[in-house]
């Protein structure tokens, strides 16, 4: 009889152990499984943000008279769309197409623009126009880092990529406003 108590107690012992593992392994694959959605949230705001930015530039290209303001904007855009290459990759790797402008925020950033340089075709508007789209592009950036913690460190780092080429094209179009 003492023999048959302890073998039901190690067949418990056994049967606690492996529940602990079994918990242990779900709560693993639970933060992976948010790891992963913070990825793909992050990059979809990265990849809206980077053709918001493509989208803005190429608006104000052709009122732009300065030849050095030209290719500070072209640099930019350069810039912009070899990041975007990279964020497609990351993208491909979890299956996601990406993220469009939200139609509003696309419609009055158009409405912007073509207000401002209807009433003054002037270098210094489109350097100040790129530059405040530059500004609100780092601070929605910094704003997602923030709100996507779980996000993985590739996203980070593409997304802190993004912020820093948006600092230096406002940064490059200083002495244009």
């Amino acid at each position: 009889r003492r023999q048959r108590q302890m073998c039901i107690r190690d067949r418990f012992r056994i049967f606690l152990y492996k529940q602990a593992k079994l918990l242990k392994i779900l709560k693993n694959q639970r933060r992976l499984i948010m790891i992963e959605q913070d990825t793909i949230k992050l990059l979809r705001e990265c990849d809206a943000g980077i053709k918001m930015g493509i989208s803005a530039i190429d608006e104000v290209m052709k009122y732009v008279k300065n030849e050095e303001l030209k290719k500070v904007l072209q640099n930019g855009m350069k810039d912009n769309e070899e990041l975007k290459n990279e964020l497609l990759e990351l993208l491909n790797d979890y299956h996601d197409d990406g993220k469009d402008p939200g139609a509003m925020a696309k419609g009055m950033s158009w409405m912007k623009t073509n207000v401002k340089l209807a009433v003054n075709e002037s270098d210094n508007v489109v350097a100040d126009l790129i530059t405040d789209g530059c500004n609100m592009g780092v601070k929605s950036l910094f704003k997602y880092l923030n709100q996507y913690k779980a996000a993985d460190e590739k996203s980070k780092k593409l997304a802190k990529k993004l912020i820093s080429i948006e600092e230096d094209l406002s940064s490059n179009l200083r002495k244009f406003l």
